[in-house]
């Protein structure tokens, strides 16, 4: 068997069309490939699309406690990019709802016009820091992460603080 080559893209079904290709387009800081009245495909890359948005007015709503997809990511290139996409989001008035240092990344959790769930990352370790990580005692006691103030991390960006100090899982705030 082989394993593929990509991943290629992500279908969501809505009945808020509009609204949902506006805010997709907007946060992949993307590109509508193509739109019609019900189907839209968005790229923000050298793939045709990687969010396809399906318009379906008479969908109901999901119930919140049903099992399925918990959220979709994408990796920014570096802390700065990630930084500059949340100050970016907050000033369109997007908040993420979570926003947290998993060790391996940090990462900043936003909620779509439907509720979807995206997240936003960065990774602040190589595979085999990020594989070691995983396996040793810090990410056994918490495999979730640490909380992170984003604001507070702008500012020491912006104060010159090192990467190195503001990625360190250990002296995450």
């Amino acid at each position: 068997m082989a394993s593929p080559i990509k991943f290629a893209h992500v279908v969501l079904k809505t009945p808020h069309y509009r609204e949902m290709v506006d805010w997709w387009a907007d946060f992949l800081e993307g590109k509508v490939r193509f739109r019609n009245e019900f189907l839209s495909f968005i790229s923000y890359d050298d793939e045709h699309h990687r969010i396809a948005i399906a318009g379906l007015p008479h969908l109901r709503e999901p119930d919140k406690r049903s099992w399925g997809l918990e959220h979709v990511a994408f990796t920014y290139d570096s802390l700065e990019s990630l930084l500059a996409q949340y100050e970016r989001m907050k000033t369109k008035g997007f908040l993420p709802y979570l926003t947290i240092h998993h060790g391996m990344t940090i990462s900043a959790y936003y909620a779509d016009p439907d509720g979807n769930q995206v997240e936003a990352q960065v990774d602040v370790m190589d595979m085999d820091e990020a594989e070691a990580f995983m396996n040793g005692p810090l990410f056994a006691e918490n495999p979730i992460g640490r909380n992170m103030d984003f604001d507070a991390l702008v500012d020491r960006m912006r104060s010159g603080e090192p990467l190195a100090s503001m990625t360190d899982y250990l002296t995450a705030r």
